[in-house]
């Protein structure tokens, strides 16, 4: 039964990875919560399992033309450079204190979230096709 909850996580975290919206941020939570995971153990398993579901999803964004490739390298070193940075903060920190920052996380995400919902939003007016006669 327990590996029914393994799936049910990894189906949870793959669909919203897959849309681009963070499955670590479901599937962590599942993890520590719902499954007694360490939080340390959650967030290494969450980055295995980022890379796998990033890669194929990639694949197929920059397949349909969702990826713009201009200027990425800034945002791959700068990435790897603060990823070491955190994974070495999290060697230092115990599971209670990530487990605290990682709510105090999503609660800021939640609200920031709860702010754009309630925003109003320009409309934007839709281009009009032009057909060209032959």
């Amino acid at each position: 039964m327990i590996y029914f909850f393994y799936i049910l996580a990894g189906v949870i975290s793959g669909v919203f990875g897959g849309l681009g919206m963070g499955g670590g941020t479901l599937l962590i939570p599942i993890l520590t919560i719902f499954l007694n995971f360490d939080q340390k153990l959650s967030q290494g398993i969450n980055l295995i399992s980022f890379l796998v579901m990033a890669l194929f999803s990639m694949y197929i964004h920059y397949r349909n033309g969702y990826i713009v490739t201009k200027h990425i390298g800034w945002i791959i070193v700068s990435g790897m450079l603060f990823s070491v940075l955190g994974a070495f903060c999290m060697t230092i920190l115990p599971s209670k204190v990530l487990k605290v920052v990682f709510g105090v996380f999503l609660c800021i995400l939640a609200v920031i979230e709860l702010i754009k919902a309630f925003k109003k939003e320009p409309k934007v007016k839709a281009k009009k096709e032009v057909k060209h006669k032959k």
